[in-house]
């Protein structure tokens, strides 16, 4: 067999709905032209004329080939096809939400990564020459009455100093 579509319009389901309430309308009889001739010979035949024929009655049933949808059936068709776009629009909307989530903590971490390079305080370089500085303070602490035993710490502590100052002076030209 052969695959068929009906198609029902919303005129249709509204007039099978409403019932036959409404009045219908009558065809005009149009009166064919006789000349006065056929007129008589009409009279005539007029009393000769046959009973009227009884009209057909118009089928109870519907043609087999069409299936009155109701409007109900309608309406949940269309009332499933918005429903399954609602759940389509709240699928793409989570999807969209995931994405936004995972960028901002991406972001989130970027800039944390970025604060604690920027406002991280820098390791203090060792102070030059720091032990020869803390042995000769720490020998005038001790012998404050005859400072001259020092002398030697002292020296070696302005050697040291000396030889950075030109380390420092070299790396800068």
């Amino acid at each position: 067999m052969g695959d068929y579509t009906i198609q029902i319009s919303s005129r249709l389901i509204n007039q099978l709905a409403e019932g036959d309430n409404q009045p219908k309308r009558k065809a005009k009889k149009t009166k064919p032209k006789v000349s006065p001739q056929s007129k008589a010979d009409q009279a005539k035949t007029h009393h000769h004329a046959e009973k009227p024929k009884p009209m057909a009655e118009p089928p109870t049933q519907s043609p087999p080939f069409f299936f009155p949808v109701p409007q109900q059936a309608a309406a949940n068709t269309e009332l499933e096809s918005i429903k399954s776009v609602l759940k389509e629009g709240e699928k793409v909307l989570e999807k969209v939400e995931r994405q936004e989530r995972s960028i901002v903590h991406e972001v989130a971490e970027r800039a944390n990564d970025l604060r604690e390079k920027e406002f991280k305080i820098p390791e203090p370089k060792p102070m030059p020459c720091s032990s020869d500085h803390e042995a000769w303070k720490k020998c005038y602490e001790e012998n404050v009455g005859n400072p001259l035993k020092c002398s030697g710490l002292v020296m070696r502590f302005q050697d040291c100093a000396r030889l950075f100052r030109q380390q420092v002076s070299s790396k800068q030209t």
